[in-house]
């Protein structure tokens, strides 16, 4: 079986590919939790990577969990202490691990994002869509739950209405839906998705490396916490980066009127 998960480099931006298209890459039932952690420890690893695109190959972006895996659970040699354990130690791992990756990720959907496909892209900071675009939150339509982060992760990019809409309903919406409801930045014909991709995900890399990974963190961290304790993080996160290269540098470049050389 070939790799779930390509891995390709150019410069300082990293694309991430599914690539089980016949099977509609899904996030269960193969390697693909196990391929997208060393990956992510990979790019931890490179402090040369900027920005990271993540897309599938094939009609669908990620059609979630692998129903024949789900028909599994119902043998009795699986109880449910093993199936809290599989969550914990596969598919909720790849949550915390991508959610946390130090760098932007832009979703580029090309195609259907449903169940846990659609809280992968969630994981992601950025989303942006092809026109061929499909999005469900589809759990209750296979009596099941979302249990990869999935309640905590879409309210935050959608609100609680449409969220609650989308997760109770299971319905489907297009790309043009999504763009309405926040859900992606923007709709791109199919074809232009990945050039659209890498063009935002160059504009992100060319500016100071350690100053956009430290504004993600911060990012991150406003979405649960107070605003007086994200003040004082914000305060000591700027007294690194006012001594750092990448803000003398800019600080040089402005003055000498030359464009910024920011090393890895």
């Amino acid at each position: 079986m070939p790799d779930f998960l390509l891995y390709e480099q150019l410069d300082h931006i990293v694309t991430l590919t599914m690539n089980q298209p016949e099977r509609r890459n899904p996030l269960t039932g193969n390697s693909a939790v196990a391929e997208f952690l060393v990956a992510i420890d990979r790019i931890h690893d490179d402090r040369s990577v900027r920005a990271v695109i993540l897309t599938g190959n094939g009609p669908s972006f990620s059609a979630g969990g692998d129903i024949k895996e789900m028909a599994r659970q119902f043998t009795p040699e699986v109880n449910q202490l093993d199936i809290r354990h599989d969550y914990r130690r596969g598919i909720q791992r790849l949550t915390l691990g991508l959610f946390n990756l130090e760098v932007p990720v832009v979703a580029a959907v090309n195609g259907h994002a449903i169940g846990a496909g659609l809280d992968l892209a969630c994981m992601c900071d950025i989303r942006i869509a092809s026109e061929k675009a499909v999005f469900a939150e589809s759990f209750v339509k296979l009596g099941i739950i979302p249990g990869d982060g999935g309640a905590w992760l879409l309210p935050r990019i959608i609100g609680m209405s449409r969220a609650a809409e989308l997760s109770y309903t299971g319905d489907v919406i297009d790309a043009q839906q999504a763009l309405a409801w926040n859900l992606v930045s923007r709709v791109v014909p199919h074809g232009e998705l990945l050039a659209s991709a890498n063009a935002l995900a160059s504009r992100i890399a060319a500016n100071a490396p350690h100053a956009v990974r430290l504004t993600k963190r911060l990012m991150r961290e406003a979405m649960t916490s107070r605003l007086d304790t994200l003040l004082e993080l914000s305060a000591v996160f700027q007294a690194i980066s006012h001594k750092t290269e990448d803000h003398n540098e800019a600080v040089q470049a402005f003055l000498q009127k030359r464009p910024t050389k920011f090393a890895d």
